[in-house]
């Protein structure tokens, strides 16, 4: 019955396996939808492997571990197959190591298999102990490290290394078992049984960190002290551990700078994003990034996490399984966990309870250790995931370890050792089985809680990525035509930007430099994500692992009188409004100086120290001084061209200069600056306070993204964001109005002049006349100079244009 259930579930793990393998060789014509892609084939060498030692080791384990408990070896195989093919998804090079690692790590398995009796490692614990120390020992003067930077831990040469660090924990937790299972039946005192184990306990964690290495020597820490826990059953050993692992952290974080580095990118992350805390950010967007379900094997961009085969695989794991399969990681573990546990308590002698009490509490404290970092629950450590991260030492070190477990459980059907109280062993199973939980719990946080707010941050590069594959929506103008499209092929999508002076107002979207305009202000329907049915999204999400198809916006822009506009424009700098006093659809935004938006990684720098900054859309965010471009709306209250400062302040409030217009684009706010008795507006603004006149004294509501082209209903209207507002009563408005209409002329004008201390700006607003019988039109120029003749000449070609189509 043992060995069935052995099998179910080890062909449960080769069915999973399979399948993700499948998946991960199909993963690049899913993404770039054709079966043109190139279709992967060299992770099945590691399936195939893993799949012929996993049949192998079953048949072993039935021939000579009949009685072993059958869920150990099951949960381990297939969190090693897991990770190999995570590894062999990220790294193909490495996983071809891990491959061989597996491979060595199996034969010493099955080997181990045969051994009878464990008493050899209670004779020659010393002795195990002592070689292991050595080995460690070497790497202060051998050592190495195969990436070049950090902690020179591990001992080998062409590109073979072995760190000792690793079966050392193995060989302490050997040694306590063995030394305590012989003291304590002579009842000797407590501090005559801990005085050796301190000394050489004390070696290992001191020698630890003069490498540097204190997550492994916080390991060995806990791990001495639970152990001591099992044999004495003194709850204050534990707190003297907390206390003491706290204590190696504050030492640590001020003497040693790269403990100072992680407990700061514990602490708060987001104060260096792009520094020190880049790799903690990273592995919390790629676990959002995976959502519940995950994006699919192969189909995640983990590979931005940096060390991601082992730091910080789980997040790998997260991003392509979504919190649905780390969930389940956590549950394999859990498994392994409480199975060990169980082997301790049932064991034929204290040797035997003591390994099987300290093997799983060296699996779950490491588990714990780095699932925490990974969510921000712990300080990174850069300690290995039990069975799954990259490394030899660590794979190796996990299936001896596992070996032994089996080697315990098989003689469970033996009479038990005298154990008068079961809790200690009890509590701790508790308490890892809870940090599993609390796992969970983060993993649901990253993933689904605050997933929207991670993967809208700047430093989200996954979605500029995604953009390769998926095309993004249109910006059109009211007439259909292109402004900025996407072209190229799936894999090599990229954006092109045709009516290129809009560059201010339409922004961009780059790899290299994010978004900015209405490219970020709409993103939600460019991407997809806006407009489309939660089916279809969850549809694409499941099936590519991106976002649907991006969604055309059509824009208010009228691209012949921009086109007008930006002729006339050229050379200056200063900004045009034109729009419908009405609808407050905007017709024409232009900003000059403007920029080449398709040459953008290349003029970055330029663009960024260029004196003109031609970046700010200074039609919605540039503010200007107002000076006497106020005196219509200062004539429409009634309070005639000189304001006091009561009435100036009355004009402020009333036509809107302290509140940023509210649509789809950044916009910004006015101000009132009293020492100046000056108001400071944005062209829009007084674009939008000059259709009063138009407009029988009505604010319009502005817009400038005007409908969305859905799949399911075609092109649907967005409605404005803001509301109208009643500034004047009709016939003020209408007074106004007329008192600035020149003879001959079908319209209104007035060309306004302003100053400060830092530059001099000529101001035109114009608009239709109350009795016009079309759409009600108004204008505003402002330029960067003292020339009202040139803004006059501006408005006034523009308006006549759009009045006479």
């Amino acid at each position: 019955m043992t060995r069935t259930m052995q099998g179910s579930l080890l062909r449960i793990a080769g069915g999973f396996l399979l399948l993700q393998s499948i998946i991960l060789s199909l993963s690049s014509v899913v993404r770039e939808r054709t079966w043109g892609a190139e279709i992967l084939w060299g992770h099945w060498i590691a399936f195939i492997v893993w799949a012929g030692f996993v049949r192998y080791v079953h048949k072993d384990l039935k021939k000579y571990l009949p009685d072993a408990d059958p869920y150990l070896f099951p949960a381990a195989a297939l969190l090693s197959g897991w990770g190999l093919m995570t590894i062999w998804r990220l790294d193909e090079g490495f996983g071809e190591r891990q491959t061989l690692w597996l491979i060595i790590s199996l034969i010493v398995f099955i080997g181990g298999l045969r051994i009878t009796s464990l008493k050899f490692l209670q004779r020659y614990k010393y002795i195990l102990l002592l070689f292991g120390l050595s080995l460690t020992a070497l790497t202060l003067i051998f050592g190495t490290n195969p990436s070049n930077i950090g902690p020179r831990l591990w001992l080998g040469c062409c590109e073979v290394y072995f760190q000792p660090s690793e079966p050392l924990k193995l060989l302490l937790i050997i040694y306590l078992s063995a030394y305590l299972s012989e003291k304590l039946p002579y009842q000797l005192k407590t501090a005559h049984i801990l005085y050796p184990t301190l000394v050489l306990g004390g070696v290992v964690i001191l020698l630890l960190s003069v490498q540097r290495d204190l997550g492994t020597a916080s390991i060995f820490l806990a791990l001495y002290t639970t152990i001591i826990y099992f044999a004495v059953n003194r709850r204050g050993i534990l707190l003297i551990s907390l206390l003491s692992i706290i204590l190696v952290g504050v030492v640590g974080y001020f003497y040693v700078g790269i403990v100072n580095t992680r407990i700061e990118s514990w602490l708060n992350p987001w104060v260096d994003p792009g520094g020190s805390s880049y790799q903690v950010i990273q592995a919390l967007i790629s676990i959002a990034n995976g959502g519940i379900e995950g994006r699919g094997l192969g189909l995640g961009n983990p590979e931005l996490v940096p060390v991601a085969i082992s730091d910080f695989i789980y997040s790998a794991i997260a991003e392509e399984t979504g919190l649905i399969g780390t969930l389940g990681l956590l549950a394999i573990y859990g498994v392994i966990l409480n199975r060990g546990f169980r082997t301790a308590l049932r064991a034929s002698g204290l040797f035997r309870r003591y390994l099987a009490a300290g093997i799983s509490t060296y699996f779950g404290i490491q588990t714990l250790l780095i699932i925490g970092g990974n969510l921000r629950l712990l300080p990174l450590t850069g300690v290995t995931l039990p069975f799954v991260s990259y490394g030899g030492s660590s794979l190796l070190t996990s299936f001896i370890a596992l070996l032994l477990l089996l080697l315990i459980s098989n003689h469970l059907d033996e009479e038990p050792a005298p154990l008068d109280k079961p809790s200690p062993y009890i509590v701790l199973n508790t308490v890892l089985l809870l940090g599993l939980f609390a796992s969970a719990l983060a993993s649901g946080w990253w993933a689904v809680i605050r997933a929207s707010d991670l993967l809208l941050r700047p430093d989200n590069l996954r979605r500029i990525i995604e953009e390769r594959y998926v095309p993004r929506g249109a910006l059109l103008d009211r007439s259909n035509a292109i402004i900025t499209t996407t072209i190229g092929e799936t894999g090599s999508f990229s954006r092109e930007y045709i009516y290129t002076d809009l560059a201010p107002i339409t922004g961009y979207s780059s790899f290299t430099y994010g978004q900015a305009g209405l490219e970020a202000s709409v993103d939600g329907y460019l991407r997809g994500i806006d407009g489309n049915s939660s089916i279809n999204i969850w549809r694409d999400h499941l099936l590519y692992g991106t976002s649907p198809p991006g969604l055309d916006i059509r824009l208010s822009l009228d691209l012949n009188l921009q086109s007008i506009t930006d002729e006339l424009m050229r050379g200056q700098s200063g900004a045009v409004v034109l729009l419908n006093a009405q609808t407050g659809e905007i017709l024409v935004m232009a900003s000059h100086p403007t920029y080449d938006a398709n040459s953008l990684n290349e003029i970055a720098t330029d663009l960024l120290s260029n004196p003109g900054k031609p970046l700010i859309n200074r039609a919605a965010s540039g503010i200007y001084p107002t000076g006497s471009a106020l005196n219509p709306f200062a004539v429409a209250r009634g309070h005639g061209e000189f304001l006091a400062t009561s009435e100036l302040l009355d004009v402020y409030n009333v036509f809107g200069f302290d509140t940023s217009p509210i649509m789809r684009m950044e916009t910004a706010t006015g101000f009132l600056n009293q020492d100046e008795r000056q108001i400071y507006a944005s062209p829009l603004q007084m674009a939008l306070a000059s259709a009063t006149l138009s407009n029988s004294g009505i604010i319009p509501a502005p817009r400038i993204s005007m409908a969305v082209n859905t799949p399911k209903d075609g092109w649907v209207v967005l409605p404005a964001l803001g509301t109208p507002l009643e500034a004047l009563q009709p016939s003020a408005a209408d007074e106004a109005a007329i008192t600035y209409i020149e003879s001959g002329d079908n319209y209104w004008s007035h060309t306004g002049l302003a100053k400060n201390d830092e530059s001099n700006v000529t101001w035109y607003i114009a608009g239709t006349t109350p009795n016009w019988r079309s759409a009600p039109l108004v204008i505003v120029v402002v330029l960067e100079k003292n020339d009202p003749r040139l803004a006059g000449r501006i408005g006034w070609e523009l308006l006549t244009d759009a009045m006479n189509p």
